[in-house]
């Protein structure tokens, strides 16, 4: 950008975005920012309704489509399939995730395993499979959703703690060598965040003594965490490649 329009800066009219576990939550409210703005949605996702979810997004031409993403074989012939049909992907947000809870000295291999696939396997799969065909058409935007949990120490978060950190480390690798190709790579790192899981995993007691921690005293809003991914799959974030963006109310600051 030579010069700075606000409007500009954030239209994403033409650009196609797809956004992983779009059809619920954090997701859900990031697919409906970028659609706000003009991009036509793909949402991925494993739950059935996830074409009536896209369909009902701002605007029109927003497909949804049924992908478990722990099915890794999966991933490349949907991707092909995607762009065969939508004709290019501009923005992509690997927002899908699962936790599993469990102290280090029990947490089982199961679960460990599986935290894995879909928290890093998977995104990584995504990333590399939308990156080849972003560096073929000389640009694109790739946001990969991390936590706090990746900076500090949760109890009972060994696994997903783990996989969080590793994603900020990939996305680093991403932008660096993408970077030069037209493709940035950034991370956003949330806290706990008023979703329907959230409010259900964080209530009561220790919901009220989480917050207490947070020098904003409250949990994030799903369209705070939209907005900040918005931020960085625009045209404002030009020059922001390789960075964690953090969104805790602090609490990671302690």
């Amino acid at each position: 950008m030579t010069a700075f329009s606000f409007e500009a800066a954030f239209d994403l009219s033409g650009q196609v975005a797809l956004v992983t576990g779009g059809a619920t939550g954090i997701g859900h409210a990031i697919a409906t920012a970028l659609a706000g703005r003009g991009a036509r949605l793909v949402l991925v996702d494993r739950a059935a309704n996830v074409e009536a979810v896209a369909a009902a997004l701002p605007g029109a031409g927003h497909v949804g489509v049924l992908l478990d993403l722990s099915e890794f074989a999966a991933i490349e012939p949907a991707i092909a399939q995607i762009v065969a049909e939508a004709g290019r992907i501009d923005i992509l947000v690997n927002n899908a995730g699962i936790v599993r809870l469990g102290v280090a000295e029990e947490a089982s291999e199961a679960d460990w395993d599986l935290t894995m696939a879909v928290n890093l396997k998977a995104p990584f799969l995504m990333a590399q499979a939308v990156g080849r065909r972003m560096i073929a058409q000389g640009r694109g935007r790739i946001v990969n959703i991390a936590s706090q949990a990746a900076l500090v120490a949760l109890h009972g978060h060994v696994a997903y703690a783990t996989s969080k950190a590793a994603i900020i480390g990939m996305t680093k690798v991403m932008a660096y060598e993408w970077g030069p190709r037209g493709v940035t790579v950034n991370s956003v790192s949330p806290t706990v965040v008023n979703t329907e899981l959230g409010r259900l995993a964080w209530a009561g007691e220790v919901g009220i003594a989480f917050r207490a921690k947070i020098p904003t005293g409250r949990f994030a809003e799903p369209d705070e965490i939209a907005i900040a991914v918005l931020y960085l799959a625009s045209n404002a974030a030009g020059m922001v490649n390789g960075e964690n963006l953090v969104v805790d109310g602090g609490y990671t600051i302690q």
